[in-house]
């Protein structure tokens, strides 16, 4: 024995199973989801259910693999063309064999979406969690169903946790018991840009100064911005990592000093941003940004690199207002604080961006998210089921549910 307490989740009986449905898929971006279950699985097992995709086969069937620390992802694969009552069917019914084997055991379900709701919203589990990221209604291709299916996942939800003070304030008189838990740091993980990491393959051709970008390209990037900036100071070189979804990639602007780097692996960032002279974050200001609060911001701090943002509201009260990172409404003004950035001494700054990033961690977030979802846990296993006795966790998922 190490000495160490056990995990609240354990303190409650049998290892319980943590149901996460997500619409961002596990191997896509490393962000909130993959570092809470990636902790969240040293205590309970982890399924981690995506959006099902199409292929041209018979039958549906489940894929699943294993990622960080144990957790199990899980992927439905439909046949191409189901109509929508036929897929939400085959998804309750792999969800079932799913659970199956794990019948009899504490369950505790999560969601990132609301839309997940007609797929699992009717299991009985001991404690329903809504981790409300982003608005999602507000995301080009929303569903028009989203705003009502969250309105029922908040009158089932035990507990609503948000991703930035804009969204806690939006959501907190819809829910008697929100909490705001902001975007997070691996400090660990991003301060080895401090450490004189070897620069990655391909990016020595690419000249200096070099002010980078990394995170996903969509709707919510400012590309008019961006091509401002490029054409504003040609001697600089714009470095944009991540993938381009929801856009036409042909709308990228394109100048001989913007370099659309493409996706990067999270274990590769470090040594990107430890060969940058700034980091800059050019997100467009409309609804889909309303709410956000980037996750890229203290990484960018982390890594000891300066960073100019636009007026992104959790942006601006969370690390403008405090001077750790440098607002712009525009191009030009981008532009010129970028410039003073690059001539700045750093000492006194990164000094307060230590202690700003010494109060914040994912690991933080996770043991305050744990507790909790323990009390909340804690009456329903005490308690008998009101309803429903007799059918399995598994009948459950199969079955017709009523949202």
């Amino acid at each position: 024995m190490n000495g160490a307490p056990p995990s609240p989740a354990t303190t409650l009986g049998p290892r319980p199973v943590l149901l996460v449905l997500s619409h961002l898929r596990w191997d896509f971006v490393f962000q909130r989801p993959q570092h809470l279950m990636s902790r969240a699985a040293a205590a309970y097992e982890v399924l981690f259910l995506e959006e099902p995709v199409e292929e041209d086969i018979a039958r549906p069937r489940l894929d699943c693999f294993e990622r960080a620390g144990g957790v199990l992802v899980a992927r439905p694969v439909l046949p191409r063309g189901l109509a929508p009552e036929f897929a939400l069917a085959a998804q309750r019914a792999l969800l079932g064999g799913l659970l199956a084997p794990r019948e009899g055991r504490p369950l505790v379900t999560w969601f990132y979406s609301p839309m997940f709701l007609p797929v699992a919203g009717h299991l009985p589990a001991s404690a329903v969690v809504y981790d409300c990221m982003d608005e999602l209604s507000a995301f080009r291709g929303a569903p028009p169903a989203m705003l009502e299916m969250e309105r029922r996942l908040l009158a089932r939800a035990d507990l609503v946790f948000t991703g930035g003070r804009s969204l806690y304030e939006a959501k907190q008189r819809r829910h008697p018991a929100v909490r705001c838990f902001p975007s997070s740091i691996d400090a660990g993980h991003f301060g080895q840009a401090r450490g004189g990491l070897a620069e990655p393959a391909g990016l020595g051709a690419i000249a200096r100064p070099r002010i980078g970008f990394f995170g996903v390209v969509d709707e919510r990037m400012d590309l008019g911005l961006v091509a401002e900036l490029a054409a504003l100071r040609p001697d600089w070189s714009l470095a944009m990592i991540g993938p381009v979804v929801k856009i036409d990639p042909a709308s990228l602007p394109q100048a001989p000093n913007i370099h659309w780097l493409g996706a990067r692996d999270y274990r590769e960032l470090p040594a990107h941003l430890a060969h940058w002279d700034l980091g800059f974050m050019p997100f467009a200001l409309n609804e889909s940004t309303r709410f956000i609060s980037p996750t890229k911001t203290p990484e960018f701090l982390a890594a000891g690199l300066p960073v100019v943002s636009t007026a992104v509201t959790d942006v601006v009260r969370d690390y403008g207002e405090s001077g750790l990172v440098e607002i712009a409404q525009d191009a030009k003004e981008m532009a010129l604080k970028a410039e003073v950035l690059l001539k700045r001494p750093r000492e006194a700054w990164l000094a307060k961006v230590d202690a700003r990033l010494a109060a914040s961690s994912w690991d933080r977030v996770w043991t305050e998210m744990e507790a909790l979802i323990t009390a909340a846990r804690a009456p329903r296993l005490a308690t008998p089921a009101r309803s429903g006795a007799g059918r399995t966790l598994a009948a459950r998922a199969a079955g017709a549910a009523h949202v």
